[in-house]
């Protein structure tokens, strides 16, 4: 029962039920689909199966966002080496050759200034812009490769006039709404009024569709603060961000944005090449055991897999080891440290949520128990980020969900009881029965006395037995 979640990303080509099965069994809370090369159609057959298996299991669908990405070759692969020029020009209609690279934002030559370095493929292919015209870019190549349609560019240090929703991102937003997904990661977040344009497509039809934000480029960083006001959480996306940015940068910026999230209480997901090389080898590097123990010392909620579940070869394999990380490093967390912030002001809520943390630093306590209606008191209890178990029971499905993206949280969907007690014996007997619990365990339970939507307000501790008497 580790307290860090597992986001596995799948494609439509390996999304079978047994696959997904195995997926969970061996640590996986929450499937992540990339809709960049995906139609509806492959994403709703991922959906379905999904389903199949769980109803605990949230769905995060990614959209592609603001995104500059070369045009469909007309020809082969186009071989480059160290030295040649190429032109860069922007005109969506047409087809990339050896004579020109096209990209799918007409304003390019425009917005990209002499001297920028293009950065083709995630880095693989480096160019430098020698010369400018009017609706063209003459560029030096900086390193050999193969260039191929439909790729990435970036342009570090480079603002651009993207429309923040493409029409594949409408469509699928629609598409969320409809489906009652519950997370939308919006890509390539700039500032809140990206995430707002979504937001105002969710209200029209009021969705309860959560949005992440995806930081991928400087504006997010610099604008951080106002995003985190309107989502319910971040994604620091490594990927593009350590294009985007200078590499080195990235380590104290994942760890400023974390920090962000576990006093806002809002989601944490750290991404991108946390077990890259698993794509082809069964074994990590060392490197990678450190950087997804550091996510973990750092205070994220989740840790995420992307090609290595998509379309890695030992993705089963993938999973075991970030379980097996995350359980050793959660042994070894010093929850005393998180527990002297004050994590998000000094409200009831707040301060019943941190005394109960605070006891299972103290006294042997084997797991936390509360009721929840909005998730905001399970939350709470999350952000500290404590060493027990936290057993939410929640009245609303979606929220039981929801709660699967938070550290060391635990959520069931449950019935309202005229008697609030009755909720809690029946999760404790459950706990017993499944040797979670025993009956001699000290456990606390943190409930209302006034009603689901009056929150907590008392915090009990005992040995499980005593609440079934």
């Amino acid at each position: 029962m580790k307290n860090t979640k597992i986001i596995a990303t799948v494609s439509d080509l390996k999304c079978d039920i047994p696959f997904l099965k195995e997926l969970v069994k061996n640590g996986v809370n929450i499937i992540r689909l990339n809709t960049a090369h995906q139609t509806i159609e492959d994403t709703l057959g991922c959906v379905k199966k999904i389903r199949t298996v769980s109803n605990k299991i949230p769905i995060i669908i990614d959209t592609k966002g603001p995104e500059i990405r070369t045009t469909p070759l007309l020809t082969d692969p186009i071989e480059v080496k160290r030295g040649d020029k190429i032109i860069f020009r922007g005109d969506v209609s047409k087809k990339t050759s050896n004579a020109c690279i096209y990209v799918n934002y007409n304003k390019f030559a425009r917005d990209v200034s002499s001297g920028s370095h293009i950065l083709y493929d995630d880095g693989e292919i480096e160019f430098v812009v020698k010369r400018k015209k009017k609706d063209s870019l003459i560029c030096e190549v900086l390193n050999d490769g193969t260039i191929k349609g439909k790729k990435s560019l970036n342009v570090p240090g480079i603002s651009m006039d993207l429309p923040s929703l493409t029409k594949k991102d409408k469509n699928y937003v629609e598409f969320c709404i409809k489906h009652k997904i519950d997370f939308i990661a919006h890509s390539f977040i700039r500032n809140k009024e990206d995430l707002l344009e979504v937001q105002k497509i969710l209200d029209k039809k009021n969705s309860k569709v959560k949005l992440i934000a995806k930081i991928e480029n400087q504006e997010g960083v610099d604008n951080i603060d106002e995003i985190l006001e309107h989502c319910a959480g971040v994604m620091v996306a490594r990927g593009d961000l350590a294009i985007e940015i200078p590499a080195q940068k990235v380590p104290p910026i994942q760890k400023a944005i974390i920090d962000k999230c576990v006093k806002k209480r809002k989601i944490g997901i750290t991404a991108t090449q946390m077990l890259h090389t698993m794509i082809e080898n069964p074994r990590p590097t060392r490197a990678e055991i450190s950087d997804i123990a550091n996510a973990i010392y750092d205070g994220t909620d989740c840790i995420m897999l992307s090609g290595e579940t998509a379309y890695g070869k030992y993705p089963i394999e993938s999973v075991k080891v970030m379980t097996k990380v995350a359980n050793e490093v959660e042994m070894h967390k010093d929850p005393i440290k998180r527990i002297a912030v004050e994590t998000m002001g000094e409200g009831i809520h707040s301060f019943l949520a941190k005394s109960a943390v605070r006891a299972t630093i103290r006294l042997p306590i084997k797991a936390i128990l509360t009721d929840t209606l909005t998730g905001r008191t399970a939350k709470y209890l999350s952000a500290f980020k404590g060493r027990a178990n936290i057993y939410a029971l929640s009245y609303d499905e979606r929220v039981m969900r929801e709660l699967a993206f938070s550290y060391g949280v635990y959520a069931d969907s449950v019935k309202r009881e005229i008697n609030p007690t009755t909720v809690f014996k029946r999760k404790i007997r459950d706990l017993i029965s499944k040797k979670l619990l025993k009956r001699d365990d000290m456990i606390v339970i943190l409930s209302g006395s006034f009603g689901a939507t009056h929150g907590a307000s008392k915090v009990e501790i005992s040995m499980a037995g005593n609440f079934l008497k």
